[in-house]
């Protein structure tokens, strides 16, 4: 029997070979790359702020009605200013110590502003500064004067009498100052002249050799 030649192993070989090469064809092979599906990344959500409720802003408190008592000298130191003030109501008395003076009242504003009248064309126009302190101007005889007086501490404060002494009629009036001294005229049937001094502690003064008391003005 003869040996197959080389012809023949050469063909057997290349019919395998094809054999194999159908096979792959047919079922695949997948490589690693194919298999691999990349991952996307998260992805996160920003959250919306939410609505926020607006509450309607509170309606502004009133601001208090000032009182209290201020005294002090005009700015050129010529005469003295006192205003009471009570319950959105002011009284005012103006004195140079000598003849000059004026009682005045009025409103005060719910901004802490006063225009207070008085007799013979009198006026006097000024404004709380915080809690402690009055700055006006007063038109008083004549004169123009600017001021500014602080609040207050007793026995400084404003006083006044009012009274009959031997058939006169006896009006006085007082600023105690802040070191005690005072500033007052009384006016014998509407006469000016300096007065005597007071008591700051009892009111208790002596006119024309009759005792008198002299009250804190309020409004």
């Amino acid at each position: 029997m003869k040996r197959p030649g080389p012809l023949l192993t050469l063909l057997a070989g290349l019919l395998v070979g094809l054999f194999m090469l159908s096979l792959n064809a047919t079922t695949g092979t997948k490589t690693a790359s194919s298999t691999y599906k990349e991952e996307s990344p998260a992805v996160t959500a920003t959250p919306r702020p939410s609505a926020t409720t607006t509450s309607p802003s509170p309606s502004p408190s009133r601001t208090a009605a000032p009182k209290g008592v201020y005294t002090g000298r005009t700015d050129d130191d010529s005469s003295a200013v006192a205003i009471s003030l009570r319950d959105g109501k002011a009284i005012a008395y103006f004195c140079d110590g000598h003849n000059i003076e004026s009682w005045l009242k009025g409103d005060v504003q719910d901004d802490g502003s006063m225009r207070l009248t008085g007799k013979d064309g009198a006026k006097l126009n000024a404004t709380v500064k915080g809690s402690t302190l009055i700055r006006g101007t007063a038109d008083v005889g004549g004169g123009h004067y600017p001021f500014t007086i602080d609040k207050a501490k007793k026995p400084s404060g404003l006083y006044r009498a009012n009274s009959q002494v031997a058939g006169a009629r006896i009006v006085g009036g007082w600023i105690v100052l802040p070191g005690g001294k005072q500033v007052g005229i009384v006016t014998r049937d509407d006469e000016p002249s300096a007065a005597p001094p007071i008591d700051p502690e009892s009111g208790a003064v002596t006119v024309d050799g009759q005792q008198l008391t002299a009250r804190p003005v309020t409004p």
